[in-house]
């Protein structure tokens, strides 16, 4: 007499994603989704915070002069000056604030971000030349007092969403003309900035990233593209035929796990086992932390039989591994609970299917894990079906 094992459908549950396994004798698979926590910034440095300067994309003390067919996406503003000029011909993707409450809130939102970054603790000083170096996150202070850029240079996250970089001059920033500020590895122009003691110069043609915030003023040149900010706390900002777009950081998504929603383990002899892979599971972590961990478990209820009577086999006889990832994204070290057949365990109780320990950033992770039933030798046939539950947290 021969009995089988198959899966059922799969339904979900807030937090969770449940399958259902049968066995002709049978079992069912179960996934979890869950929903877990909110961004958190944990990387070496916070950002500089801008209170409600954040909201402007050009922000000036004096004025604001436009030349040509320039794009800004964000607020623009001035205070305690009130001449904006040359919009249009300038497209504003926002609001214009003249002296007014805004501005001025936001003019005294900018000294406390300017004076946080003064005194943010210098971690590396370089060479007034940025051009063809790559430099991670931290804190950069200019050796010369003054910041070039001629070429290119990279900012590298290191795989970290929440990677900062400083840099901070007592004089003059000034970038040569088709320059470029690139980003790797997950780095983000919101979590850049300059804090310049005095005024700044970007050149024609070029590919600006970050957050000025300079002393004085901030000449952007022609048919310049800027990702991120220019604000300038005494002096003017002026413009020709550019495009500045305010920078906004990446919202934080889900740690998630999915799985097959049926499994069919197969039919087996009374005494026998039936064994099989149940398909992919996999647990996606998009919440942009820079040290993440997760720990994903596996459990199984009793196979039953549908009508009346009702007949048991129970958890205690199913067993699961893992085996080793089928595929990884990310960086971080992900560890099997159960590497090999020989060291499947009894799924009667929650068991570690995965983790992910020393992190960065976005990651994850996929496996095939295989589930065996031992059928007792008193067991009636029929199909039996069992829930799996996969969760991650």
């Amino acid at each position: 007499m021969a009995l089988s094992v198959r899966a059922g459908k799969y339904r979900k549950i807030t937090g969770m994603t449940r399958a259902t396994i049968a066995l002709t004798l049978v079992g069912a698979t179960t996934a979890l989704f869950l929903v877990v926590s909110p961004r958190s910034a944990s990387a070496a440095e916070l950002p500089v915070p801008l209170g409600t300067a954040e909201d402007f994309a050009i922000l000036a003390g004096t004025t604001v002069t436009n030349t040509g067919l320039s794009v800004v996406t964000g607020d623009l503003g001035v205070s305690p000056g009130t001449a904006v000029t040359g919009f249009p011909p300038g497209q504003l993707n926002g609001a214009i604030h003249s002296n007014d409450g805004p501005a001025v809130q936001g003019k005294s939102d900018l000294v406390i971000a300017y004076n946080d970054a003064v005194s943010r603790t210098t971690t590396d000083i370089l060479s007034s030349e940025l051009a063809g170096t790559t430099q991670p996150t931290g804190v950069y202070e200019s050796a010369g007092g003054t910041f070039t850029i001629t070429g290119d240079l990279t900012l590298d996250a290191e795989g970290d969403p929440n990677a900062v970089f400083i840099f901070k001059t007592t004089s003059t920033l000034i970038t040569g003309a088709s320059s470029t500020v690139n980003l790797i590895n997950g780095a983000q122009s919101c979590n850049v900035f300059w804090q310049v003691g005095s005024s700044v110069t970007l050149g024609a043609n070029s590919l600006f990233r970050g957050n000025i915030l300079a002393f004085t003023s901030i000449t952007v040149g022609a048919a310049l593209e800027v990702d991120g900010r220019t604000m300038a706390i005494n002096g003017a900002v002026t413009m020709d035929t550019d495009t500045v777009t305010r920078s906004t950081c990446a919202e934080p998504g889900e740690l998630s796990i999915s799985a097959p929603e049926t499994a069919d383990l197969g039919s087996a002899s009374l005494g026998g086992v039936v064994s099989s892979h149940l398909g992919p599971v996999t647990v996606t972590d998009e919440r942009l932390l820079s040290a993440p961990t997760w720990t994903a478990t596996v459990v199984a209820t009793n196979f039953v039989t549908s009508g009346v009577p009702v007949h048991t086999i129970s958890n205690t006889n199913a067993s699961y591994w893992s085996g080793p990832a089928t595929a990884t994204s990310g960086i971080g070290t992900f560890t099997s609970g159960q590497p090999t057949a020989g060291d499947a365990e009894i799924i009667n109780v929650e068991r570690t299917a995965f983790t992910l320990t020393d992190g960065i950033g976005n990651n994850s992770a996929t496996w095939d894990p295989v589930v065996s039933v031992q059928i007792p030798p008193t067991a009636v046939a029929g199909t039996y079906t069992a829930t799996i539950t996969f969760s991650v947290a």
